[in-house]
Order: structure tokens, then sequence, then C-alpha cells
């Protein structure tokens, strides 16, 4: 046993020994098989290097294609031992150490880039043969008179000799001459095909001009034509060629007889054919792949009137789940059991199932009436995944979420159409799984929306188009302005101004609302600073920030509070800290910990929504908050005279109990004066809306203040 080879050139030359032992049997070449080998020696390092190349050049491969004909393989077989060897090997000795994945797609590309300039490099030596032999045809036709011997056997020497299959018939269409490498072609014997006449070798898959320039050539109308073409030999099988029939002329200048050149192409059309399929079906399913579905959807979107198309987007719940659990063996097979399923549903005409990629398929349907084929296609894909499927001896459940568009051809592009699909599978997705939607265009545009608001987010950060109101915070006591709630907008260039609630949670999902976060409470306390020091006379005015969830968790929440108060000089106890009560529900002692080093510091925390989120009432006592900001949802009915008696109640039991506890109570939503004045018999300490102002900039607050100082 040999030891393997060590550096990157003897793997390189270890592939090339592999290659030209596959590919010499086959070449017609006058060198040793060592020599053949030099000779593929740089054809090879071409490909390493491909195969290894920052981008994919397809050049390159097809440069070695066009090559191997420079190289005398010019056997159809050996492009496919070629191909077949560079398959096998090219990735396993010059593939190194990159990604093999990425590697074997790579050298698929490559083997198809080659097929190609084969081919084209093989069409134009055949075609070069063709034009000498239909010269040295012409010339000797037209030398009978003067010199018939010679002219006779250099005829006789090209027509024999050539690798190129020869036939020459009569205008009636008689083949009266065929050389050996036609008959090779055929499968038969000189006797069988002479005699036989050329309008006998029709067939089913002849393009519609093929007899046409027949017709033409034998009267005389025309000097040759140039087609694609495909006979049945004696077995049956089907031999597909590339045809060129010349007219010949005697000396006078009359049609006389038809030369045909034909060039086997069969081996090169299957081979296309193989991978044609490899480059439009996945791997694993055997299913036709995004390539394709997007082919056949194109298609059906350009059907003629009254045509309509349904379009079913499934993405597997919980896929992820099964691939950690039981690792990706056990999900490819999964997978593969899906497919088989799917296809099952999708079986009359203009049905097919593709998958887009990982646990992603779709299902189309065209035809006149596929409103009500999508629903019956959705509704058994559904059912075909209700039985579970058995992997490695488990019963695995298997659901999934449907995304359904349906509509008439001619109106949408593929592109939108997906992701029509895929938006809805989303909110499928997002109301629990297990279901399919329809596309409504209304969400379709929200989330459109959400998607564009989503990544612009960042840059709207960079570029300065947030900007911050502030609503009052007033005494109901005496009236007066104790402070205000900062309240961040976003200015945004094409949909002007949106509230939080349009970005917040955008926000949240991507991880900028840490940045924003510090963003809003950095202008926030340095605006309290400002108050304080043009207006130190209206008494002390407290800040209000809301901290959303992912910044309770981000570790540098405390010190990033600290830095900002230092910075501006303001006091802790100017600082109220919103937090929301459903954010707390079940919080852990880790969780509390920041907030409770910062009401340590003297920094108010307050639990905003009180009412809403459900929580234990004795879990108060543990909480390290100062105040209760009750929802407005308790006092709505206040705005009413008489108010609900019930919520009244509600509202004077916990005001009782915060106050018991030592926590103020504020209240969101004021907007008339009763409600204010029935707030303030009850017990309430401060309020916030509309009755007193809405939302505005920081000079407003300003004036506020004054006026209180100056009543």
């Amino acid at each position: 046993m040999t030891a393997e080879p060590d550096g990157p050139e003897d793997r390189l030359r270890r592939f090339a020994t592999i290659w030209s032992r596959a590919v010499f049997p086959v070449t017609s070449t006058s060198l040793t098989r060592p020599e053949f080998e030099a000779q593929l020696m740089p054809l090879a390092r071409r490909l390493s290097d491909a195969l290894l190349a920052r981008t994919f050049a397809a050049a390159e491969g097809q440069a070695v294609g066009a090559a191997l004909i420079d190289a005398h393989c010019t056997d159809p077989e050996a492009l496919s031992r070629t191909l077949d060897c560079v398959d096998a090997y090219l990735v396993l000795y010059c593939g190194e150490d990159g990604p093999q994945e990425a590697l074997r797609t790579r050298s698929a590309r490559l083997q198809h880039a080659m097929a190609a300039g084969f081919a084209q490099a093989l069409r134009e030596r055949t075609l070069a043969e063709q034009e000498a032999i239909s010269r040295a045809a012409m010339s000797a036709r037209s030398l009978v008179a003067e010199a018939l011997h010679a002219s006779e056997a250099r005829f006789r020497a090209v027509f024999e000799g050539a690798a190129i299959g020869i036939g020459i018939a009569d205008l009636e269409g008689n083949i009266l001459q065929v050389n050996g490498a036609l008959m090779r072609m055929f499968g038969g014997s000189e006797q069988s095909m002479r005699g036989r006449k050329v309008t006998e070798w029709t067939h089913p898959d002849d393009a519609p001009q093929v007899w046409p320039l027949y017709e033409e050539l034998v009267r005389g109308e025309r000097e040759h034509y140039h087609v694609e073409k495909a006979f049945y030999r004696p077995d049956g099988t089907a031999l597909w060629t590339n045809l060129t029939v010349s007219l010949l002329r005697d000396a006078d200048g009359r049609p006389q007889y038809q030369l045909a050149l034909m060039e086997d192409t069969t081996e090169r059309r299957l081979l296309n054919l193989r991978l044609r399929y490899e480059a439009t079906h996945d791997a694993l399913t055997g299913l036709p792949n995004r390539t394709l579905f997007f082919e056949r959807l194109e298609k059906a979107l350009s059907a003629g009137e009254g045509q309509r198309f349904g379009l079913c987007y499934l993405d597997l719940d919980g896929f992820k789940t099964i691939n950690d659990s039981l690792g990706h063996a056990a999900g490819d097979r999964l997978l593969v059991e899906v497919a088989d399923r799917l296809q099952s549903c999708a079986t009359a005409p203009g049905e097919m199932v593709a998958r887009l990629g990982g646990d992603e398929f779709v299902a189309l349907t065209t035809g006149t009436d596929t409103e009500r084929e999508v629903d019956e296609l959705a509704g058994r894909i559904m059912n075909a995944l209700v039985t579970p499927i058995s992997i490695d001896g488990r019963d695995l459940t298997v659901r999934g979420s449907i995304g359904v568009v349906e509509g008439p051809a001619g109106e949408r592009g593929p592109a939108e159409v997906l992701r029509s699909a895929d938006i809805t599978m989303y909110r499928a997705k997002s109301a629990g799984g297990n279901r399919f939607e329809l596309a409504d265009p209304e969400a379709d545009a929200r989330a459109i929306t959400r998607h564009g608001l989503t990544t612009a987010l960042p840059a709207a950060l960079d570029r300065g188009e947030f900007f911050i109101e502030y609503q009052p915070l007033v005494h109901l006591g005496d009236g007066s302005v104790r402070g205000a709630e900062a309240l961040v907008r976003w200015l945004h260039p094409q949909h002007g101004v949106l509230g939080p609630d349009r970005f917040i949670p955008l926000a949240e999902h991507t991880g900028l609302i840490v940045p924003l976060g510090r963003w809003v409470l950095e202008q926030s306390v340095r605006q309290a600073r400002l108050w304080q020091e043009r207006h130190a006379d209206a008494g002390p005015l407290r800040i209000n920030v809301n901290l959303s969830p992912c910044q309770l968790t981000h570790p540098g929440l405390v010190q990033d509070t600290v830095d900002i108060l230092e910075r501006s000089g303001l006091d802790p106890d100017a600082l109220c800290l919103e937090v929301t009560e459903s954010a707390l529900i079940g919080a852990d002692d880790d969780l509390l910990k920041p907030l409770r080093r910062l009401a340590e510091m003297g920094v108010d925390i307050a639990l905003d929504d009180f009412g809403t989120g459900y929580s234990n009432l004795a879990n108060l006592r543990r909480l390290p908050v100062s105040i209760l900001k009750l929802d407005r949802s308790f006092t709505q009915s206040m705005q009413q005279f008489p108010a609900d008696p019930v919520d009244l109640k509600i509202v004077e039991g916990i005001v009782t109990l915060a106050h018991s506890l030592n926590l103020a109570v504020t209240v969101e939503g004021v907007e008339t004066g009763a409600q204010a004045e029935q707030l303030r018999i009850l017990g309430c300490d401060t309020a916030q809306g509309w009755y007193y102002a809405r939302p505005g900039p920081p000079e407003r607050l300003h004036d506020l203040a004054l006026v209180d100082a100056v009543g």
C-alpha cells in the first residue's frame, strides 16, 4: 500500500493520473499514456485553481472543456469519463480543507461549464470538418470531366476517413451512399441503409421546420440547412444528431444530389439532460428546487386571460428542535418523508410540489378554478402531515404552517407572489401554527412596512431621526407640575412622525432598543438638568423614562445610568425609570438586582401599566418600586358621571394598598376635569393625560412649570 500524497502538487498530480487513465483508452492520440497525462496536468491545475478561487469563473471550466477537443478527446465517452472523474476526485484531491458542501457545489458548476465548452469546441471543429468536406465534394463534382479519377480518390478518402457520418442521396430521397461513421451511428449495414428513402426517417420530436427546409433544398430553392434532428435506430433507441444537408449541383448548376453530414450528439444530450435535472431538482428529496419552481411559477403567472394560480407556502413547525435533538441525519430523513407525502397531494394536471430549501416547501396549482382547488390542496397537505413519521424508532408528530396566495395570472410577478405567501405563512405561524391562512393585501402591506421600518432603524438612529416629546406629570393635590414622562418619536422620511407603538417592538426584536434606550435616557436626563438650571424657582422637576424588558437584562444598565447622571450633573432622585408590570411577572433576584441597585442610589422605580399583568399583589413587597402607575383601563369609566362604583372601589383599594406599602400612585389617561377630581378624592398622588397637556416639546413644560411657580 502506498502512502497518500503529501503536498498540494502531489495531490494534483494524483488527480491528473486518475483522469488520464480514465480518458486515454477512448482518445485518438499518438501520445503514450504518461505523455497524455503530462498534457492533462495544466488542465488539472486550472480546474484546481477555479475550484478554490474566491469567485466562480465559468470561463475556466469552458476553457478546460475546449482544451479536451484540442487534445483529440472528441469521443463523447471522453467527456462523460472526464465529468465522472471530476465529480469523484476534484474536491477530494484539490479541495484542501475548504467547506465541502460549497466545494461540491462549485465542482458541479465547473462540470456544467466544461460540458458547455466541450460541446462548443466540438461543434466548431465539426462545422469546420463539414465545411471542408462540402468544399471537397463540390470541388470533386465540378472537376469530374477534367480529373475524374483524382477527384474520386480525394472524395473517397474524405468520405471514408471522416469522423462524422456522411450520406449521399438523389433528389427523390433515395439513399445512394453512406460512410462507415454513419453506419456505426445507426448500428446497421450499408445494404440495410442504401435504397431507403430520406422521407422515411421521421421522428415525433422533429422540429416543425425540418421537412419544409428539406423540400426547399430538393427543389433547388436552398443551398443548405442545419437542424437538430432525432432518428430511430433499428433497435428502437433514439439517435440525436446535428444534421447539415447541402445541395450538390452539376457542372451546369443544376441540382443533382443532396449531401447529409451528421454529428452524433446523443451522449452530449443525455449529459445535458442529467446536468439540467441536477440543476433544477433538490438533491435530498428529488423534488423540483427553487430554480425550477420559479420557472413554472413565472409561466403560470404569464398564462392567458381566464387563467388563475394558487400557491401554498409550507414551513414545518418546530423542525429546528428535531434537528437539534435527533441530529441532521434524522432531520433529513424526516424531510424526505414529508416530501413524499406532499408529492402525493399534488398529482392533478397543473399541480406541482417543490422544496425551496431547509424545511420550506411550496405547492402550485394552475387552471381556471384555483380558488377552490388551492383550498383543497392546502387541506390535503395538512391531512398528509397528521400521521406521525417514524424516525429511528420514534414517532414524530409533524405540523406545518401554510400561507396561501391565489389570484388571476398576469397581475403579479413571481417574487411578489412568493413574498406574499411567505408573509402569510409567518402570520399562520404567529397564530399558533398547524394551520393555513389566506393572503391579505392589507396584512402584506403592514408586514412590508414593518420590514422596511426594521431595516431603517439602525440608520435612523445614526442620522438623528428620533426626537423626544414630554408629557407633564401633575400633582392632583395642588395642580402643580412635578415632572414629565419622556416619550420617543421617530421622524421617518416617508411615513412622517411615528409613535413608539410603531417602532419600539421592532427595536426590541432587533436588539436596537438598547442603544436607542440609552440615547433616550441621555437626552431626557440632559433636558431635566436644563430645566433645573433655567427654572430653579419652579421647584424640582422629575423626569420619567421607560425601560424595555431587553434593557432590564442588559448587563450595562446600571453603569450606563450612573455615567449619564454623572455627566449631566442630575441628582438620582430626579430620575424615575418606568418598568411595565408584565416585564416583572415571575422576575427572579437576578433580574431585580439591577433595579435594586438603582433604587439604592436614589433613582425612583415606577411599576407601569399596573393592573394589566395579572401579578400577585403580594409580590409588590419584594419589588424595588416606589411608584405605581395605574393603567388607564381602570379609570376610563370615571369620564362619565356617575362613575362605575365597582371601578371606584377597585381604584380605592389599589390606592389604599399602595399607600400602606409607602408607594405613590400615578394615574395615566386623565382626559376630563371630573375624572381628575374623582381621582384626587380617591387619594391618587399624580396624574398625566390630555386633560393637562398632550406630549410636546420641552419648552411647553417650561411654560407650564413657570405658570405654576408664578401662581
